[in-house]
């Protein structure tokens, strides 16, 4: 069965949107060579239509290591709006997204990856789907934009599996959903 890990960039004080605004000065080589690093790792990703289109804007005519990655990789995406796709190895998936999702899991192959916390996330987080969390928590306050985590139905508790201090002042912390008990899940 394949794990579903996201990655998030977010601020100290839980801002994810607006990423350009805030974020860029941090995405240094060591930045840079971790996310390629993790990439390879996956054989798909999975996006919903806002990261689709922001991400294939952003990577479909740049090059170098993570660009040809990213270019290269099968691209799943979660849209009952969107009617093409012009991105490289991208295909649009209709219907129910919880029952997409859990056949991909189950399909063979490697990990899928998702980037950002977008409803997408939020969502497979709420349904029990995302094996893992990688935060990389920029020392900056923003003050104002979309938030890491809005209301949900249910509460989402985490366990620590691992910290990386990188010498820009990110720290990247890798959580995994917490089971037991006591946590009532």
């Amino acid at each position: 069965m394949r794990r579903i890990l996201e990655s998030t960039r977010v601020s100290l004080d839980g801002v994810i949107g607006n990423l350009q605004a805030w974020g860029m000065d941090y995405l240094d080589a060591n930045a840079q060579k971790a996310a390629t690093v993790q990439l390879a790792k996956s054989d798909a990703m999975l996006m919903g239509r806002n990261t689709y289109q922001a991400l294939s804007t952003a990577w479909s005519t740049r090059d170098g290591e993570f660009a040809e990655k990213i270019n290269a990789i099968k691209k799943y995406v979660i849209s009952s709006t969107l009617r093409t796709t012009d991105w490289n190895n991208s295909t649009i998936l209709r219907g129910d997204v919880i029952t997409n999702v859990t056949e991909l899991k189950q399909q063979d192959g490697q990990d899928l990856m998702i980037y950002g916390h977008g409803p997408l996330g939020q969502t497979l987080l709420e349904h029990g789907l995302l094996d893992e969390i990688r935060l990389s928590v920029h020392p900056i306050i923003v003050g104002t934009g979309a938030l890491f985590y809005r209301d949900a139905e249910r509460k989402a508790e985490l366990e620590l599996v691992g910290s990386e201090p990188l010498p820009s002042g990110v720290i990247v912390l890798t959580y995994r959903p917490a089971v037991g008990p006591h946590l009532g899940l």
